[in-house]
């Protein structure tokens, strides 16, 4: 990792900034939205879960989806978030509220990455 890049993710236990020499470690990677600075800018992404590994200055993060914030289409986003929003109001039964939460909260991600502040 080049000392001008710093990312920052959700784990299971909280966010982490990753900078050069940072303790080996390997965590739960939470829905979230990872930012990478890089040359004084930051890249978004929203990450769909799944696990990261830091260890000799390489940071690698496995998940089930990922997409770069600028590739999301913003009126695509919002009209999922409205979808699901609905599919959570009339969800019956444990199951159907389950999964319609985890839908929800990969339709807030993907919003959130589009409206973050860098």
């Amino acid at each position: 990792m080049e000392s001008n890049k710093e990312p920052i993710i959700s784990t299971n236990s909280g966010q982490i900034g990753v900078l050069p020499k940072h303790a080996p470690i390997a965590t739960a990677v939470d829905i979230c939205i990872l930012r990478i600075h890089i040359n004084d800018q930051w890249l978004k992404m929203a990450l769909m879960g799944g696990f990261a590994r830091i260890c000799n200055n390489e940071i690698t993060v496995l998940v089930n989806d990922a997409e770069k914030s600028s590739d999301i289409d913003p009126q695509e986003a919002q009209q999922t978030l409205e979808i699901v929003e609905a599919a959570l109001r009339k969800a019956e039964g444990k199951r159907q509220t389950i999964e319609a939460n985890l839908a929800l909260r990969r339709a807030r991600t993907r919003v959130e990455a589009i409206n973050a502040i860098s």
